[in-house]
């Protein structure tokens, strides 16, 4: 699909404000409400935007806790990958997961209220997770860019 300049002002200015008023995100795109509507649109049944979802901050549900765990898998079993990630999306307590070449085989985000429950959740369901050959435990102190925009 292709995607032209005008597209990028709306797509900027709808990254930047997702729940502003279409008139607003017209007037700030520099175009007509119909021509922003027409091309958000086109850029949804092209599959550049691919959805529109609500996004929880975990913190303000009293999660104070994150820590992110990268594993090596035991690549001996050909099904290692397979069943440790389905294992792995079981666990509530997993927000993310992701897989990697190199070193690190995958990487999971686990959320807690404290470290009572993290410790818990570690011991109880993330040690169970099958094929773990090696684990390194990253805690979060601060997120310094959050950025769901791109450089358009």
């Amino acid at each position: 699909m292709q995607v032209d300049e005008t597209d990028r002002r709306i797509l900027r200015q709808y990254l930047a404000d997702p729940g502003a008023e279409r008139g607003v995100l017209a007037e700030r795109a520099g175009v007509t409400v119909a021509t922003l509507w027409r091309r958000l649109e086109r850029l949804r049944e092209g599959g550049v935007i691919r959805a529109e979802r609500a996004v929880v901050d975990w913190r303000a549900l009293g999660f104070a806790v994150e820590v992110s765990l990268r594993f090596t898998l035991d690549k001996t079993n050909p099904r290692a990958f397979d069943e440790f990630i389905a294992a792995a999306r079981e666990v509530p307590e997993v927000v993310m997961v992701e897989t990697f070449l190199g070193r690190v085989d995958v990487r999971l985000n686990v959320i807690a209220r404290d470290m009572a429950q993290y410790q818990e959740v570690y011991r109880r369901r993330i040690l169970t997770l099958p094929h773990i050959a090696e684990v390194e435990a990253l805690m979060l102190i601060a997120t310094i860019k959050d950025a769901e925009g791109l450089p358009l």
